[in-house]
């Protein structure tokens, strides 16, 4: 069966989307989708060939993809973070890795009988997680914090130093190859560090400077990485993919270059050219698979789940405040992700072309420990920390959008009440009035993808949508409606939402019911802080109840939650009007004569 060449590279973009919405849904690596339709696609159905679709196109297409994709990853180490992450994380990403890098290659060695130089690619390239795969993973397993800490500050660390030294790994395999001295491939890492440092420096003093206009800043910015890439390749043949990952690590970690904006474009680019890029490798692999790959591949991950992991889990954990139960889920838990799928594929596909043996076996065992890696620990990790009994009850803290005054009083009332409360705003006079007054913030948009990363939901289950902007109150409640549940996002209304005609309304009504009160708006909320109204909390007995309260703070007092005699939140909104009953705490907006 054969397409047109326009309607199957359509094809291969509505398929990449399809993917990375369905993993949206069910909240799985979205890695796992793309891999899975490229085979279809490809061995299974026939109707992709990328050799025959791109021909000689395909090596450069997908060597400045991943320039792009390491790239954008090692934008995000920040060196100043790595003073915040704790022993256990220290000992995961360095001597822990070291060790997985060497158990997987005798893994690889034995069981596939790889060559010692491929099997040390494959170790070096499968010893990393990343956050793209933790995440969502996390969601799910919901673990305490501490397991959860870990986890994601492992895979936001080891990603990029991961890439950086599977590219070390590569660069020694081929000037070893090629006959070169160790001088050759000191002058490959020379390169590479040279380039990127120095393009690096170029464009932050563009950027500095203002000599790019904001709206060029992303396009110049990519320019910049794939020109880097080719003339470091020119200069020294095969220092490209170091150039750019160096390149982004010092980039990513210099003051005074507002990168943000850049990040979210990379961001947003990388999913398009991981979507379209997975799909293509995946589609490239021969099926069914050479005699024996398959059970190779079964015994290697089964070696990298049940003996690597633990071994150095257990090892990078020594002397950390972690007990024995946190340390079996972290021991279980490493799902491959990115950067072991991307970079593994465009480094069989140059040690294919320099005619290495065992480059063919290289993509399909890394295709088999990420899929059942994936899969394996999906299905397990939720049941095994239950029974480890390291998993959070259901989540009952707030995450509060928006850091003005309206929103700190009612992070202030719930923090009083016993509630977990992050409050989150990209305003940054907002977000640092509310750290004077002793709240947990989190500077940025919380539904972006640098907050995916970054942004610690361990104990939140609930969405307070009240910022200044109400089309961004409505992309926060539709993105964490999928995470938190339909009934667990709220927003508060605008007097520009609420007179400007159904259009407006509709998106709010889409995005969560309104908090409160039919009638109370952000606008609204502020009057009465400043007219004097002030939050009561109070607690109901049997003998001052409800309408007791009503009397004696006035009728126009508006009800803003309730906590049951456990403990459990509730939430007044347009949908769900609240009856408190004796043993409730009442939470209310109560006018100024009630509290004089």
């Amino acid at each position: 069966m054969t397409l047109d060449l326009g309607l199957l590279l359509v094809c291969i973009l509505g398929v990449g989307f399809l993917a990375q919405w369905l993993a949206w849904r069910v909240r799985l690596p979205a890695i796992l989708f793309l891999l899975l339709a490229g085979i279809l696609m490809g061995p299974v159905a026939g109707v992709l060939n990328p050799d025959k679709l791109l021909g000689p196109l395909l090596f450069p297409v997908a060597s400045l993809a991943v320039s792009v994709i390491l790239f954008e990853g090692s934008l995000t180490l920040r060196f100043s973070e790595l003073r915040e992450i704790g022993g256990a994380v220290r000992g995961l990403v360095t001597y822990g890795a070291v060790i997985a890098v060497f158990m997987l290659g005798v893994a690889a060695h034995y069981f596939a009988g790889l060559s010692w130089e491929v099997a040390l690619l494959f170790g070096a390239l499968t010893c990393v997680t990343g956050p793209t795969v933790i995440a969502p993973m996390l969601r799910t397993v919901r673990p305490n914090a501490r397991i959860a800490n870990t986890l994601r500050w492992e895979g936001i660390v080891i990603d990029p130093l991961g890439a950086l030294f599977g590219v070390l790994v590569y660069e020694a395999i081929v000037s070893r190859h090629q006959g070169h001295t160790i001088g050759v491939f000191l002058a490959v890492v020379a390169s590479g560090v040279v380039v990127g440092l120095l393009a690096a420096w170029v464009l932050a003093s563009l950027l500095r400077r203002q000599m790019i206009p904001e709206y060029l800043q992303n396009y110049g910015t990519l320019v910049a990485v794939v020109l880097a890439f080719s003339l470091s390749n020119a200069v020294t043949h095969e220092s490209g993919l170091l150039t750019v990952t160096i390149m982004g690590i010092a980039l990513g970690n210099m003051r005074d270059v507002h990168i943000d904006d850049i990040l979210d474009f990379k961001e947003n680019l990388t999913t398009l050219l991981v979507s379209t890029l997975f799909i293509l490798l995946a589609a490239r692999l021969s099926w069914p698979l050479p005699d024996g790959m398959l059970w190779s591949g079964i015994a290697i991950f089964l070696v990298a789940q049940l003996i690597v992991r633990p071994v150095t889990a257990v090892i990078a954990s020594i002397g950390s405040a972690l007990n024995w139960r946190e340390r079996a889920l972290i021991a279980w838990v490493a799902p491959r992700g990115i950067v072991a799928a991307a970079v593994s594929a465009l480094f069989a596909l140059k040690l294919e072309a320099l005619g290495m043996p065992g480059a063919k076996a290289l993509v399909p065992l890394v295709f088999i420990l990420i899929i059942g890696t994936v899969v394996l620990q999906s299905a397990t990790a939720r049941p095994l920390a239950r029974w480890l009994k390291v998993a959070e009850p259901d989540p009952a803290g707030v995450l509060i959008y928006g850091a003005d005054q309206a929103s700190r009083v009612v992070a202030r009332a719930l923090t009083d009440a016993g509630f977990h409360v992050i409050v989150a705003d990209e305003q940054w006079d907002d977000i640092r009035q509310a750290r004077m007054d002793g709240l947990k913030t989190f500077f940025g948009f919380p539904a972006s993808s640098y907050a995916e990363r970054h942004l610690d939901l361990t104990g939140i289950g609930r969405l307070l949508a009240m910022s200044i902007h109400r089309e961004r109150n409505a992309l926060a409640c539709v993105y964490y409606r999928q995470e938190f549940g339909r009934g667990k996002v709220y927003r508060l209304g605008h007097e520009d939402g609420q007179t400007t005609g159904g259009r407006v309304q509709l998106g709010g009504d889409l995005g969560a019911p309104a908090l409160f009160e039919e009638d109370m708006t952000h606008e609204r909320f502020l009057e009465r802080l400043a007219e004097g109204w002030r939050i009561k909390s109070t607690r109901l007995t049997t003998t001052f109840d409800w309408p007791n309260f009503i009397e004696q703070y006035g009728s126009p007092t508006v009800l803003l939650f309730g906590v049951e005699e456990k403990g459990a939140l509730r939430v007044a909104s347009v949908k769900r009007e609240l009856e408190p009953r004796a043993g409730w705490t009442v939470i209310a907006l109560v006018p100024p004569e009630a509290t004089s």
